[in-house]
């Protein structure tokens, strides 16, 4: 048999390379191979406040950019910022980090979209340690099923993250899971009052000041 003529065996050779990588793709989908996650779209630059602007609560905090972290001043009561553009409504998850820095109260209220609804995931409210969920079915994170007490220590970092989906809301700090809320039957809405202000999409502390930075989302 004659070898292989070097022009057909090179244009074979091109043709495998870019032939391989989807069939390998297909290979590993037929043979359960674990799909690639959701890329993270960073949403705070560490420089500026572009993409946000300050939630405009009656007694407000300042807010500043400084050091790479995103400060959110002590204000009486509530100190935010919301974001300026538009982010899904369903099926994403939200993650940043949060350190109470002074305060005593809540350093990350996170009000995120469920639907056409929104509600906060609070982390250190009602004197400083309390978590949930506000509100479902009316009632706040103080009283209904995701209300837990956990201990925050003033100057550590806390990476907060929340999965939102058609079945149920999830959210975690650090790696423990401190939400899992079904939402079939459920109201998901905000508390009533000022808080409101940062719908859909915010962030705010209450009577503390945070420092927030690695803010981030991406679509599921």
């Amino acid at each position: 048999m004659s070898p292989l003529p070097r022009r057909h065996f090179l244009r074979i050779s091109a043709v495998s390379l870019f032939t391989l990588p989807p069939l390998l793709a297909q290979l590993g989908s037929v043979f359960g191979a674990e799909p690639t996650e959701p890329a993270w779209q960073p949403l705070f630059d560490g420089k500026s406040l572009a993409g946000w602007k300050e939630t405009k609560f009656s007694g407000q905090g300042e807010v500043k950019v400084e050091d790479g972290r995103l400060i959110l001043g002590m204000g009486n009561d509530l100190t935010g910022i919301n974001a300026a553009g538009e982010i899904p409504k369903m099926n994403y998850e939200l993650s940043l980090e949060a350190m109470r820095v002074t305060g005593s109260d809540f350093f990350c209220g996170l009000t995120f979209p469920y639907g056409d609804a929104s509600c906060t995931f609070v982390v250190g409210g009602w004197g400083g340690g309390l978590v949930g969920l506000s509100s479902i079915n009316g009632d706040d994170a103080s009283e209904n099923e995701t209300t837990q007490a956990m201990k925050f220590d003033t100057g550590r970092w806390y990476k907060i993250r929340v999965r939102v989906t058609p079945e149920k809301i999830e959210g975690w700090i650090d790696n423990e899971r401190m939400l899992n809320v079904s939402t079939q039957g459920k109201k998901i809405a905000m508390r009533p009052g000022e808080i409101e202000m940062s719908e859909p999409f915010g962030i705010a502390t209450f009577r503390t000041e945070a420092a927030l930075r690695e803010i981030k989302l991406r679509r599921l």
